[in-house]
């Protein structure tokens, strides 16, 4: 008799595969038994040649003592391997996969020691995305800088907004963003020595009062379908520079849109959709 091909199939670490707007993610569940890879395993997870394919490998943790009335801890990772500080459309899969878990509609996530709140708005996932900061320390900037007209210019790009939504943005905007290569002058930005710790760069087109039109290169060098923090740095460099002046704004981007809101001038609200893709196991 032929053995059932599932008893041949290594076994290993059980993952889930989530979406958001086309921004995809490998969830692995690290609560109970740590998951702590290396930066060459992150790599091959994430290669869609080798691996299970994502834009960043999340996984799922204890509250640390600053998570403090969390439902969990989520650590976020670079395709390359270095934990980063924030993904906006990462929040909102894993929101989406605990209250399923759960059985709730509200719950915090510990990510970056901060505790985000986050709830079910509707068929999308809302969360409230922290503190932003126009600080050039807190971005960082090399040096200090107004951060509402940053020194930096590219083909068809200049007077920048610099902002931190827990990881660094430069913002640029323009009249028609389908005439910029968002790649090509986002690879050569991310390199300009007034980013010690380089930035993920959007360029925006604004439509109306209430709808952007955007895209970014982000870090490590991925131009992807959507970017959550990106789309509330979008509309906070909009409202500090007197752009729009909407109470809430809807940014499109390749992968989708993503409404933005804030509850205060430095406290923005997103809220999209989240989606399953599959599960499996990451071979040992």
């Amino acid at each position: 008799m032929m053995p059932n091909w599932l008893d041949i199939v290594p076994q290993g670490c059980p993952f889930v595969k989530m979406q958001g707007l086309g921004n995809h993610f490998v969830i692995v569940d690290g609560r109970t038994r740590a998951f702590a890879p290396p930066a060459v395993d992150i790599a091959t997870i994430c290669d869609p040649r080798v691996g299970v394919g994502a834009d960043q490998l999340l996984v799922i943790e204890p509250v640390s003592k600053a998570g403090k009335g969390a439902y969990a801890r989520v650590r976020i990772y670079n395709p390359d391997g270095p934990e980063v500080e924030a993904c906006g459309n990462a929040t909102r899969c894993v929101a989406l996969l605990l209250f399923e878990e759960s059985g709730l509609d509200e719950l915090g996530l510990e990510i970056n020691y901060e505790v985000l709140n986050c709830r079910r708005d509707g068929v999308n996932i809302s969360v409230e995305m922290g503190k932003i900061s126009f600080d050039w320390q807190k971005i960082p900037l090399a040096v200090a800088h107004d951060t509402l007209h940053v020194d930096i210019t590219d083909e068809g790009l200049g007077d920048g907004v610099a902002i931190n939504v827990a990881n660094p943005h430069l913002i640029f905007f323009v009249d028609d963003l389908d005439k910029i290569d968002v790649a090509g002058v986002g690879a050569r930005i991310q390199k300009n020595a007034l980013l010690p710790k380089s930035a993920n760069v959007g360029v925006a087109e604004i439509l109306n009062d209430n709808h952007i039109k955007f895209q970014v290169y982000e870090r490590p060098g991925v131009l992807t379908a959507a970017c959550g923090s990106g789309s509330c740095a979008v509309v906070a460099a909009a409202l500090a520079r007197g752009l729009i002046k909407s109470e809430y704004t809807y940014v499109e981007m390749p992968g989708g849109v993503l409404k933005v809101s804030y509850k205060d001038d430095v406290s923005p609200v997103m809220s999209g959709p989240a989606e399953f893709c599959y599960s499996g196991v990451l071979a040992k």
